[in-house]
Parts: structure tokens; sequence; C-alpha cells
């Protein structure tokens, strides 16, 4: 009787294993911030993030996604991207970090996605409106986020004595493409 029930835990934590894919961020990934200036409207680039996500029967177990806070540049020069870090506080906290955890999914627009965003060192929990595909063997999850800078104890970056003053709202645009 104990072989048989030792066998049987066997084969269920088998399946269950099997169920269970593991995905990577891929190079094809996005993510680009929009935001406003008193002079003029900017957008600033991520170059470099990693990330995973777990699929287990329709529901994200985990999603994680890191930014590396140096890689974020604008076409503007070092300047802005000077006063992005500093604003990010790049020294103290090198990453942006996004981590979810049992998020049930279909495929599709408006998907939610809630979930926990530190930027600066301050953590909230959010939620996140995306659409989800599924395509050739990849998950792809795509949108954009509204963030309030001060909400992360942040200082919108000011220039010229403070006359050029950042909008304290930005637009975080992210098309994530993971694969096994």
């Amino acid at each position: 009787m104990k072989d048989t029930m030792f066998l049987l835990l066997a084969m269920f934590a088998s399946i269950s294993v099997v169920a269970q894919e593991n995905f990577t961020l891929t190079n094809e990934s996005t993510l680009s911030v929009d935001g406003t200036s008193t002079l003029h409207d900017w957008t600033v680039t991520a170059n470099t993030y990693q990330g995973s996500l777990i699929l287990d029967d329709h529901v994200f177990t985990t999603i994680s996604f890191e930014v590396d806070v140096a890689s974020i540049v604008s076409t503007r020069g070092a300047t802005m991207d000077k006063k992005t870090h500093n604003a990010l506080k790049k020294d103290e906290h090198p990453k942006i970090i996004f981590i979810a955890k049992d998020v049930a999914f279909s495929e599709g627009d408006n998907q939610s996605i809630q979930g926990k965003l530190t930027i600066a060192g301050v953590g909230k929990d959010v939620v996140i409106d995306a659409t989800i595909k599924i395509f050739e063997g990849k998950i792809q999850i795509a949108g954009d986020h509204k963030i309030t800078l001060q909400d992360y104890n942040m200082e919108p970056p000011t220039a010229m004595f403070g006359s050029i003053v950042v909008g304290d709202d930005v637009v975080v645009n992210f098309d994530l493409i993971f694969t096994k």
C-alpha cells in the first residue's frame, strides 16, 4: 500500500512539474518612458533589462522584470541622462523592479496585472493594464502605465536654474517578449 501511495504521489508531482513552463525576456523587448517639461516633450529608453515568468495552467505564478537604471538614456545627451539617473537615485538604487505573483490571464486586451513596482527604492502596489498574446512559443505583454514621480519620492528634474521643469507624470511604454 505504501509503495502504491508513493508511486501515485510521484506521478502527480511529475505531472505538475511538466505543466509549469519557464520563460525569459528576449532582446526583442522594448521599454521607454515619455514625459513632458516646460520646454519640450522627451523620451528615454531602457537598454539593459532582464526578466522571467513562470506559466502554470493559465496562471503566471511569477512575473519578474528588472531595468538597470544606468542603461536608461535619451537622445538629448549626457546632461539629461545624468538628471534622469539622479532623479531615479541610481547610486543608491541601481535597478527598477517589478514583481507579480499568481496572475490569472486570458489572451487579449485589457488584462490586469497586479504587482509591486519599486522605483528609486520606493515600492508600490500597482495594477497595470496590458495586452497579452501567445505566439510561436512566446508570450508578449505590452501596454503603457502612467507613473507620478512624487509617488516614488522623486523630485522632477529641473534645468536652467529652475526655469525648465520636468512634468510630474510620465508614461512607461513596454513591449515585453518572453520565450522558453
